[in-house]
């Protein structure tokens, strides 16, 4: 206890008896003549150290063609089925499979028994034989979609109700010209067609409804793919109440976002009868290659690919007729040329075991051919109708019927919504109340130490963390102005390279891992300060950042990463442990000290050190974070910041309690933040509790 004590006051980590490292300096402590280099690495010229950091090692190439090779082995094919039952037993299992694990995760799974709430709002003068009348539904409790049915005027029996969906058309939603075309062509054919607004867009085009913002319900432990699929569900439900609605002609289409929207609620609710998703999916694997397609989160959501891919959402559909429209000269994504085969190819064989192969068709469009849902593409759809629907009745015309002049404004098809809606920031911050689920430290130091033992597992499984071995290869070495600089490829397993230089100043004795999420080229006067105290500086750009990063389409790989059943931030966490084993075998000089730079690179770092306890003595983290929830107070979203949406990580842990788990090991925070101080001043009294009276707050 009186050397952990004294090792503290000069900023020092404890991390045994046993250990050599404790008892050496941090960098900002100060030295004895053993440890400091025989000179002054203030004497570098800053465009040494520099240079030195931004040399390639890698390059762009290797960073792409090893996260397409990393996903495209954990993406699931689509298997031969030699008899109709083995498909409907595995179909089901599928079916199953991502309604739970996917879909209704979490707080979802209440979400999902919830009543659905319609309240209807007057209506407006459509056009000739339709009626246009606005509602509200509530997809979950709190968040409403604003919608329209059109109506025909005259309606006698059943008759067939279409849900259309829309993509990402922005601002003007649900009065997407060729969307309100396509539900006065319905109505006019006697069909009950509903348009509803999507999350993101027109009516709902808030910040909080941003797609890339659906992860922070994720990083909540509840899936942020529920909201859409619920809003989709939750308007079949409402289509199913009418009246005049033949259960047994349930359609839904739409574009792009709205082709995702119906393939994904077609294959999983048996409920719709025909789809014709239009330009709005691709296989994984040939998202993978073709990087135009890569989607959104909501198209790319967690862990989906551990389950099936788009090609065995397309067979999901059989024997019901299905539709795959693609454009020849796609401008945005999902060109037919490429993206159509696949998921016809998976889909043929099992309208076959169905005896119904007729019922699976496509349509290639060819004018304009571009990202569209105009003229010919509507048509196609009519006929699809015509001849599901309204097989044998002759008088079915799939000509359209010309509307141009009845499409209204935006401002007309406007429909109110409550004062206070619910989005995914609201919702997540709501979850976010009572989270962590543990948050307690142990107070008695028996029960710390089990407490450690049993949370690092659970840790370790929500991050995925791998223990990746190292093949270090010399890349190059030179020496500048006294300075030793050797650049690596740390190739861990068959997975990844990751590029590393190393800085030598004179003789040093301990080894510093240096990490930023601006990269490794950002890090020169951080490398600076430690060679000064006296370290082997290894400075790294792990998954995602620096050299590490793709050149192009970076976060959606790091959503395909999760996808597959990974995490971004588990892989970083991965690589900084296993450089750490590496160096501490082949340097010689201890566990090493770990340095990180950023709130982002301050989270995987601290992880990889609860995680790491032999290789990683000690932690300095600078900008970090207090807690995750400040994720969701800051609003941050995906594309800005992809490895923190690691799915259920505050369902579990917060910073305080990783922090625990890493002690005790000193965790330093430098100049720390106010939500710091707040967050983590009770880990002065754990680290006494474990015999290590340190302050990790350096108060």
């Amino acid at each position: 206890m009186r050397l952990a004590a004294v090792l503290c006051t000069l900023g020092l980590g404890y991390v045994g008896a046993a250990s050599v490292l404790a008892a050496e300096a941090w960098p900002s402590a100060p030295q004895t003549p053993s440890t400091v280099a025989s000179a002054e690495p203030s004497a570098l010229s800053a465009k040494v150290l520099e240079a030195a950091l931004a040399r390639p090692i890698i390059g762009p190439t290797i960073p792409l063609a090893e996260v397409q090779r990393f996903c495209d082995v954990r993406i699931p094919r689509m298997k031969t089925y030699k008899t109709l039952q083995e498909w409907q037993t595995d179909a089901e299992r599928i079916r199953t499979e991502l309604l739970d694990r996917v879909v209704f995760r979490g707080k979802a799974a209440q979400w999902r028994q919830a009543p659905c709430r319609v309240e209807w709002l007057g209506q407006i003068e459509g056009g000739p034989g339709y009626r246009i009348k606005k509602l509200r539904y509530e997809a979950l409790p709190g968040l409403w979609i604003p919608a329209l049915l059109y109506e025909p005027e005259k309606l006698e029996g059943k008759v067939p109700a279409i849900l259309n969906v829309n993509g990402h058309v922005g601002p003007v939603g649900k009065a997407y010209t060729p969307k309100q075309i396509r539900c006065i062509n319905q109505a006019k054919r006697g069909m009950l067609a509903l348009n509803v607004e999507w999350l993101g867009m027109g009516q709902l085009s808030v910040p909080g409804f941003a797609h890339s913002r659906m992860n922070q319900l994720d990083l909540c432990g509840t899936s942020g793919l529920a909201p859409f699929y619920l809003a989709m569900s939750r308007a079949i439900d409402l289509l199913l109440t009418l009246e005049h609605t033949d259960p047994e002609r349930v359609a839904v289409t739409g574009l792009s976002g709205g082709g995702w929207q119906t393939i994904y609620i077609s294959s999983l609710d048996t409920r719709v009868k025909l789809a014709n998703p239009v330009a709005g999916h691709s296989s994984f694997l040939t998202r993978t290659y073709h990087l135009k397609d890569l989607g959104d989160s909501e198209q790319t959501p967690c862990d989906m690919a551990t389950v099936a891919d788009y090609t065995h959402l397309g067979a999901l559909m059989a024997p019901r007729p299905l539709l795959f429209t693609y454009n020849a000269k796609d401008d945005c994504c999902f060109e037919a040329g490429y993206a159509l085969g696949p998921v016809l190819e998976a889909a043929k064989p099992i309208y076959e075991l169905f005896g119904k192969p007729a019922n699976l068709r496509s349509h290639v469009n060819q004018d304009p051919g571009t990202h569209n849902y105009e003229l010919d593409n509507r048509q196609a759809l009519y006929r699809m109708l015509g001849e599901f629907f309204y097989a044998g009745q002759s008088g079915f015309d799939p000509k359209e019927i010309p509307s141009d002049k009845e499409v209204k404004t935006p401002e007309q098809l406007q429909v109110e919504l409550p004062p206070k809606n619910e989005d995914f920031n609201t919702l997540a911050l709501a979850l976010a109340k009572d989270l962590p689920r543990q948050p307690d430290l142990p107070k008695e130091k028996a029960a710390a130490q089990d407490w450690q033992k049993q949370r690092r597992p659970v840790l370790r499984q929500i991050v995925r963390l791998k223990d990746y071995p190292v093949q270090a290869l010399q890349d190059a070495a030179e020496e500048n102005q006294g300075l030793k600089i050797t650049y690596w490829k740390l190739q861990m397993g068959a997975d990844w390279t990751v590029p590393a230089v190393e800085l030598v100043w004179g003789q040093p004795k301990q080894t510093a891992i240096l990490v930023s999420e601006k990269g490794r080229k950002a890090l020169a006067e951080e490398a600076a300060r430690l060679l000064k105290a006296g370290y082997r500086v290894l400075a790294l750009d792990p998954f995602y950042f620096g050299e590490s990063k793709t050149p192009s389409h970076d976060y959606l790989f790091a959503l395909l990463v999760a996808c597959v059943g990974e995490r971004p931030i588990g892989l970083q966490a991965s690589q900084v442990a296993a450089a750490a084993r590496w160096a501490a075998a082949k340097f010689q000089t201890g566990p090493v000290h770990l340095a990180a730079v950023g709130p982002r690179a301050s989270t995987f770092a601290l992880i990889a050190a609860a995680l790491e306890e032999k290789a990683i003595g000690s932690v300095e983290l600078a900008d970090a974070l207090g807690s995750l929830k400040e994720v969701l107070e800051k609003n941050w979203s995906v594309d800005q910041t992809p490895e923190m949406f690691c799915f259920g990580l505050l369902e579990e842990f917060d910073i305080r309690q990783i922090s625990a788990l890493a002690s005790p090991r000193l965790v330093r925070f430098r100049q720390p933040s106010e939500r710091v101080k707040q967050e983590l001043a009770p880990l002065a009294d754990w680290y006494r509790l474990l015999d290590a009276a340190c302050n990790p707050l350096g108060q």
